[in-house]
């Protein structure tokens, strides 16, 4: 073997030692390199393993709150519902109370309204009752005064009996008037138609008298005038002339703007 080849092969098992041994450090590095990274791996898991058990935990701790929370809220709705079920069990109750008391307050006010009604009509009864036993005002022929009912009912019906012709009637019951009302404020006017009651019987003398009974009580009054020509009139049929001229002229002087004077100055040319 030459030398220089076993330097060349020297140099060459040198080299390939110091590379080999370079492999093996650079091996030996990576393994290192690879056993520190496998342990900052598993430290890393491990952290992360801890933490994933503690938001486990957590994540348990809190479903139980919320599931008792849930629980809670649960009988609060339960306990809600109930109230508001016995609220509007008795809103409905008060509701029926309501239309009750609506119904017995309709009733009482048709009731009261019955009763005063029937207040109204006792009252307007009694009234009725007491104005027939209660003097009142009246106005006739121009005179107002005070009369009892009966006064009125009685004096109306016999000049009621007058109008309808029945004379005699009417007579009887004017006479019986003044007998029955001597201070009436009636008297007046029942003695004028006393008289025309007894002229349309041909009673002219009675006629005369009633008719005189007038211009002495109440010469002032509205058929004072009239009863002096009445009684002209009767005095001409008992043919008493000169009478009725005398008193037509009593007439005249008298009142003499009365209708009853006009009618008189007329009579009196025809009288002879």
């Amino acid at each position: 073997m030459k030398p220089g080849t076993f330097a060349v092969r020297s140099a060459l098992t040198v080299r390939c030692r110091g590379i080999f041994l370079a492999v093996v450090l650079l091996s030996m590095g990576a393994a290192q390199a690879a056993l520190f990274e496998d342990d900052e791996a598993r430290k890393a898991i491990l952290d992360m393993r801890q933490k994933v058990e503690a938001m486990q935990l957590r994540s348990v701790d809190d479903l139980r709150k919320v599931n008792e929370e849930n629980v809670q809220l649960t009988a609060q709705i339960q306990q809600l519902r109930r109230s508001l079920l016995d609220l509007s069990t008795q809103i409905e109750n008060s509701r029926g109370e309501l239309a009750r008391m609506r119904g017995q307050d309709e009733q009482f006010a048709r009731e009261l309204s019955e009763v005063q009604m029937r207040q109204k009509d006792l009252l307007q009864t009694m009234e009725d009752r007491l104005r027939k036993f209660e003097p009142s005002k009246v106005r006739v022929d121009g005179l107002e005064f005070v009369a009892d009912p009966a006064e009125v009912r009685d004096f109306e019906a016999a000049l009621a009996t007058l109008r309808k012709g029945e004379f005699a009637q009417a007579q009887a019951s004017f006479a019986d008037f003044n007998r029955r009302y001597p201070s009436s404020g009636y008297n007046p006017s029942a003695l004028f138609w006393l008289g025309n009651a007894q002229y349309a019987q041909r009673n002219y003398k009675e006629a005369v008298v009633n008719f005189r009974a007038l211009m002495v009580a109440a010469p002032a009054h509205l058929r004072a005038p009239e009863a002096l020509l009445s009684i002209a009139n009767c005095q001409v049929e008992l043919k008493e002339v000169k009478g009725a001229r005398a008193t037509i002229d009593e007439l005249v002087k008298t009142y003499p703007q009365s209708e009853a004077a006009k009618v008189g100055k007329e009579r009196l040319t025809k009288l002879k």
